[in-house]
């Protein structure tokens, strides 16, 4: 099993794994996409607790964050790993860090796509997130919101530039051009608890026909979204 990121407390993240049913032992990996606190800060806690390893890119391992005494391994954005029975391709994203990267996993046919903390949407992005059947994607904040909130004006320039957060408009965008044929699952990840709503997110992804293909649910920074079968 993989954990991706962790920037919550042992405590906490032990509370929200026990609640999904799953024990710290079971993990084999955390995979690492970048070093900010909201993604990085419970890593080392948890990894180094329970002997976890550490897959992050060779930039993200250059920060003073990344303090971990378990078995850490450098991941390369050009090359594909394997762990357990699982193919995971990392994708290097415009973000403001130093060398932040997403995922694609592959087992069997089926493939899934995580794709948060992103700037921009690139060639490369599109060309790596096609033909997913299950996809986790950014929906940080509603332009309009954004724009009105008490956010001081150098974070409102920092999350809505080319290398801050995806809005909602940038990821219909997306989703119009990424091939979709066979995505039966599309959740909306790393929403915004001030700049962005469900139902915004919700009537925003009804006015574009490939909708009507998935299955779609919103994650909530409390709770999460429930287990995916497919």
């Amino acid at each position: 099993m993989l954990l991706i990121d962790c920037g919550f407390s042992q405590r906490e993240t032990l509370k929200r794994l026990n609640a999904k049913g799953i024990s710290a032992e079971q993990i084999t990996a955390i995979l690492v996409t970048h070093e900010h606190s909201d993604h990085i800060s419970g890593v080392a806690g948890l990894a180094n607790k329970y002997s976890i390893p550490v897959w992050l890119t060779k930039g993200t391992s250059l920060s003073d964050k990344a303090n971990f005494t378990s078995v850490t391994k450098h991941l390369n954005n050009h090359d594909s790993l394997l762990i357990g029975d699982i193919d995971i391709t990392p994708v290097a994203v415009p973000h403001d860090s130093r060398e932040a990267t997403q995922f694609t996993f592959q087992m069997g046919e089926v493939k899934l796509g995580l794709l948060t903390d992103v700037g921009h949407i690139t060639p490369h992005i599109i060309d790596k997130y096609s033909n997913c059947h299950v996809l986790l994607l950014e929906f940080n904040y509603d332009q309009q919101m954004l724009i009105g909130s008490r956010y001081p004006y150098k974070l409102k320039q920092r999350v809505s530039g080319s290398l801050g957060h995806l809005s909602n408009e940038q990821s219909i965008e997306f989703l119009e051009k990424v091939n979709t044929a066979d995505c039966q699952i599309l959740v909306a990840m790393h929403k915004s608890e001030q700049n962005n709503s469900t139902e915004i997110i919700l009537n925003a992804l009804a006015k574009i026909k490939k909708s009507e293909n998935f299955k779609l649910s919103v994650a909530e920074q409390a709770s999460g979204f429930e287990w995916i079968e497919i």
